[in-house]
């Protein structure tokens, strides 16, 4: 019975909080159940009736006025059934609403965090998770109350009928939490190597280009079919363990039933009960027995809840709640960074240690080092992607990672090493896909990153779809387009991530006129790249070398020491920067 377990300890989340808020509807729709039930009882009293009066009285109007009332009493049964699956549904619906974005939220920054296996699937265990909980598996448990009102009936009726009813309930019970052992582990295993094989796939898909190119195709593919076997394997497992004690439990369930029939009929020939009984046992009896047999069939779906609703626990457990942040005037671009040190997750030393430096507004900082040195590591920090371990990057004396992030966005552009776009057109990506950004804005942002003669080449010009990952584009488009998204409404502080990497030369013009037009209004600017061309705009140059500062101030003071041609850690630096 794990998956009732979450219902007595909450956590203290927003899917905690939700479930907690939900005493109301499921009070209502146990009230519904209440009603469901007692109407129900109007059957066993109508066979009684038909055959206690009409079939002695062989009265036509008796039958047709009982048949007339048992009919109306169960179209009120079934409005009743009605009104309860849909508060159910409309439950699932608020519950979806009041969680799913901070599901969304927490997907990214497991994502951010760089946890292996953060991916869509948790907005999929949402899906299982509401789905079952508001479905027919979960209404069965409304049900389970009004157990014992059948039963008592049955004792009122005779003892005998009432033992065997609780004694089949029992069996049917423990075959029920047999079948949930003996399938648990297998169903666990199948189900985890299952989310390995679709993340598995997934990576794969993203670099088609590169399995194609280098024949890894068949390399992928076996350890692709390795998760899939355990999938399969350990699947098959529990499904013919389940399909034993589903078996099991059929073959109980028929033989309660005719055991009940049977003792029906030996009551009545000794004279015990009434001829109308015999078929108002069997009745409540089925009744009785109907929310467990419900529970039985749905046992795997409710498991399936209960394992949803772990993983989604695990990823808001690790999700910091986003903090209430009072709104801050845009940034002058006054940028400090203080005694950073930074060790990503699962990394024991420190890929960055005692980082310190500042801008004024309006300066350019150069960014440059040997692979490994951290450069993208510390754009990362600079933007409140990551959070350092010690220390804190502050721009105009607020920290950037507890900045909230739509307002922090408005005022800040960024541009990864690696520019990804978003199924949608050019105009949605440059906008952000904000609805309250203009189109003169959107245009003017491709105009300062010298995209807009470009775009405007394009098939549909900016309402050109640029496909999943912008897979339309090549890879110089996609960095202007990302350039473009980046200085969007004259951002007051910007960091580029190798932003000339797959830029031609009119692309780098384009590029240096973008950051003299951010510099001149009065914008701060960051560029990291290995091509000292684009440092021509810097007022200060920053050389990193493992993790470390190495060299930190004007831009031409230090790229003379860089320049010097002699042996040293300078003579490197430069090496590493050309």
């Amino acid at each position: 019975m794990k998956f009732l377990t979450f219902l007595a300890n909450l956590p203290d989340n927003v899917l905690g909080r939700a479930l907690r808020d939900s005493y109301k509807p499921f009070a209502v729709a146990f009230s519904f159940s209440l009603v469901s039930n007692l109407l129900y009882m109007a059957l066993p009293l109508y066979t009684y009736q038909i055959y206690g009066r009409v079939m002695v009285s062989q009265s036509q109007a008796t039958l047709w006025a009982l048949t007339l009332v048992m009919l109306f009493v169960f179209a009120i049964s079934s409005v009743v059934d009605d009104f309860r699956a849909r508060i159910l549904i409309n439950f699932g619906v608020a519950l979806d609403h009041r969680v799913s974005g901070r599901i969304f939220s927490s997907l990214f920054d497991a994502a951010v965090r760089g946890e292996p296996g953060a991916r869509a699937q948790a907005l999929r265990d949402l899906d299982q998770f509401r789905q079952t909980l508001t479905g027919v598996a979960a209404a069965a448990f409304f049900d389970v109350p009004w157990i014992p009102v059948f039963i008592v009936v049955l004792f009122m009726i005779d003892p005998l009928v009432g033992i065997i009813t609780v004694a089949g309930a029992g069996i049917l019970f423990l075959l029920a939490l047999a079948q949930a052992q003996a399938t648990q582990s297998a169903l666990k295993e199948a189900n985890d190597a299952a989310l390995k094989s679709y993340g598995f796939t997934d990576a794969a898909l993203r670099n088609s280009e590169v399995v194609r190119a280098m024949g890894m195709l068949p390399t992928l593919g076996q350890a692709w079919a390795a998760y899939r076997a355990i999938t399969i394997q350990r699947g098959a497992i529990a499904a013919e363990a389940s399909n034993m004690y589903t078996d099991m439990i059929k073959a109980t369930r028929m033989g309660i039933q005719i055991l009940i029939i049977g003792v029906g009929a030996y009551l009545v020939v000794e004279g015990k009960i009434h001829t109308g009984l015999l078929f108002a046992n069997m009745i409540l009896a089925s009744r009785a027995l109907q929310p467990i047999e419900k529970i039985v069939a749905a046992w795997e779906p409710l498991n399936g809840m209960y394992r949803a609703y772990m993983r989604l626990n695990g990823l808001l457990a690790k999700t910091e709640p986003p903090a209430t942040a009072t709104a801050l005037p845009r940034p002058t671009g006054k940028l400090s960074v203080e005694g950073v040190n930074f060790a990503p997750p699962g990394v024991q030393r420190l890929v960055l240690a005692n980082i310190n430096l500042s801008l004024e507004p309006g300066e350019v900082l150069g960014l440059i080092g040997p692979s490994g040195a951290g450069k993208s590591t510390l754009a990362r920090l600079l933007v409140g992607i990551w959070r350092p371990l010690n220390g804190v990057v502050r721009l105009d004396g607020a920290d950037v990672f507890s900045w909230d992030r739509a307002d922090f966005g408005r005022y800040a552009g960024y541009l990864p090493q690696d520019t990804e776009l978003f199924a949608g057109s050019v105009r949605d990506n440059i906008a952000r896909f904000r609805a309250d950004v203009a189109d003169a804005d959107v245009v003017a942002a491709a105009q300062m990153a010298g995209a807009h003669e470009l775009i405007l080449r394009m098939p549909k010009g900016y309402d050109t779809e640029v496909g999943e990952g912008g897979v339309v584009l090549s890879a110089g488009q996609r960095q202007r387009v990302g350039l473009a998204r980046a200085v969007l409404c004259n951002p007051a502080y910007v960091v580029l991530d190798e932003p000339n990497a797959n830029l031609d030369a009119e692309g780098e013009e384009a590029l240096m006129r973008a950051i003299e037009a951010i510099k001149a209004n009065g914008g701060t600017v960051i560029i990291i790249s290995h091509k000292v061309g684009v440092f021509r705009a810097a007022d200060k140059m920053l050389v990193l070398r493992d993790g470390r500062v190495e060299l930190f101030g004007p831009r031409d003071q230090v790229m003379s020491r860089l320049m010097k041609p002699a042996p040293g850690a300078e003579v490197r630096a430069v090496e590493a920067g050309r």
